[in-house]
């Protein structure tokens, strides 16, 4: 079975968890225990899942253990990309999730960004985060992909 781990537990990737939990194993990971400690309770923190969804998601586990990862064969990064006041967008959480993506990346792995940046980005910024934490090669021991989020939280 395809383990799908998502980084994020959040507006984007809870609603991700919670589908792909209720088919195959699923990893929910976030760096918030707080937020973690909720999901196991079958609570979505942000109150936009009714709780019945989260109890659908079978096969979902939810951590803050970044180890949890090296058991994914595809990881789906979703984690916000907040802009400045000039439009500059922070990758702090980006990079933040490419290295705990990274740490734990097996040979053979797909990575997916679903966080919103600019064309380029993920080959500038996230990819070169990936390698230098695997030590694998991109297009050779992994494989990445992009699908931006189609939400704006707060909109």
């Amino acid at each position: 079975m395809t383990t799908v781990a998502v980084i994020g537990l959040g507006y984007v990737g809870l609603p991700l968890v919670v589908e792909f939990g209720k088919r195959t194993r699923t990893i929910g990971f976030d760096i918030s225990v707080p937020k973690v400690e909720s999901c196991l309770r079958g609570v979505d923190p942000s109150r936009e899942l009714p709780d019945s969804e989260l109890a659908a998601a079978t096969h979902a586990v939810y951590t803050a253990d970044g180890q949890m990862l090296a058991e994914a064969d595809i990881i789906i990064v979703a984690v916000p990309t907040p802009v400045d006041e000039a439009h500059i967008p922070d990758f702090k959480p980006l990079i933040g999730a490419s290295t705990s993506a990274g740490r734990h990346l097996k040979k053979g792995a797909i990575v997916v960004y679903e966080s919103t940046v600019y064309p380029g980005a993920t080959e500038e910024v996230c990819i070169p985060v990936l390698e230098k934490e695997s030590g694998l090669k991109w297009k050779q021991d992994f494989f990445v992909g992009y699908s931006p989020e189609r939400i704006n939280p707060g909109d």
